[in-house]
């Protein structure tokens, strides 16, 4: 009698590099120390300076299991794009090559994709880490994506910040190819590809488990790099926006005349989209900003059917908002989304 041993799904974690000579070892370390065996690494190197092509390939030789590239174009997004190419897994995930997996990462995940099949987004906690300390907006950023993927609610807030870590996720290799993940050349890239999970559908799986520990430090690409600047960001939501959830038959509203929310309107007028402008700071309300005039606030409760975008970011205003737009039978997501 003969007795079939499945064999795990191969697990391509691909990985771009550039000049974390200092923190490569203990990354690709966590990657072998994995439970879960069945993966493949497609690391690559995009235009290193200093010896951190020569730490990757010394692992490279002694683990056939890792591959060793150099990218053929430049920055992050060619560089996953040449990952990619490159891989054969049936599942793909991220790592970034600064940060460190816990010993069953691989495998928590793997076994959610593999329980809810296509069509799923397997996500884990995480938990920043630092020499220096963690700030309390890092911390603060912490525990706002955890609560969101400890009950997968993670899209209910996708347009404040980016719900789904960018090394902490993982997907079938045949849903990546439906998302055109990394494609086109679109910073800030983890956010895109969260937005494009979000487009198809894709469902987040909860999870209650820390499997990614992230590494803070001030030389860290997200903090120093122009394709993360807050503008990037800006862009990006509303672009997703418009092609998502805007609804044309209802009277678009922008919520604030701060620096965001003067990028949104400057953005919609060049596009020729209609929208009206409201804030509650006394000071702007009657102003003309870009031929627009600022109106109160209180006028939304006249207008019917409406879309609100809002741009305040101070966390008690925001409540304050809520509770106007509960009081005036405005819901959320449906009637208003806040932006910030």
């Amino acid at each position: 009698m003969y007795i079939r041993i499945m064999q795990k799904p191969l697990i391509s974690i691909i990985t771009p590099f550039k000049n974390t000579a200092a923190y490569l070892p203990d990354c690709i370390n966590s990657i072998i120390n994995q439970t879960y065996t069945n993966w493949e690494l497609v690391i690559v190197d995009d235009g290193s300076t200093d010896n951190s092509y020569e730490i990757v390939n010394a692992f490279a030789e002694h683990d056939n299991r890792i591959t060793l590239l150099k990218n053929n174009g430049s920055g992050i997004i060619d560089a996953l794009q040449h990952a990619f190419k490159h891989s054969k897994g049936n599942f793909i995930t991220r790592m970034d090559s600064d940060d460190i997996m816990t010993p069953n990462k691989l495998e928590v995940l793997a076994t959610s994709l593999i329980t809810h099949g296509e069509k799923h987004v397997a996500v884990g906690l995480v938990t920043y880490f630092s020499e220096t300390g963690v700030g309390e907006g890092y911390k603060s950023y912490e525990n706002w994506l955890n609560k969101l993927t400890k009950t997968g609610d993670n899209y209910s807030e996708i347009y404040k910040e980016c719900v789904i870590p960018s090394p902490c996720w993982m997907v079938y290799r045949s849903d990546f190819i439906v998302c055109d993940a990394f494609n086109p050349n679109r910073y800030p890239e983890d956010y895109d590809l969260t937005f494009r999970f979000y487009k198809h559908n894709f469902k987040c799986i909860p999870c209650n488990i820390v499997l990614h520990r992230w590494r803070d430090y001030s030389t860290r690409t997200s903090r120093t790099h122009i394709h993360y600047a807050q503008n990037h960001f800006t862009n990006l939501k509303l672009r997703h926006f418009l092609e998502i959830d805007y609804n044309p038959e209802k009277t678009l509203i922008i919520w604030g005349a701060g620096t965001k929310g003067k990028l949104m309107a400057s953005i919609l007028l060049e596009k020729n989209i209609p929208f009206e402008w409201i804030c509650d700071n006394p000071k702007k309300i009657g102003k003309d900003i870009y031929g627009k005039t600022l109106r109160d606030f209180k006028t939304l409760s006249e207008l019917n059917n409406t879309q609100s975008l809002v741009t305040v970011a101070n966390k008690l205003a925001q409540e304050e908002i809520k509770t106007y737009l509960n009081k005036i039978n405005k819901q959320p997501f449906t009637d208003y989304i806040f932006f910030c």
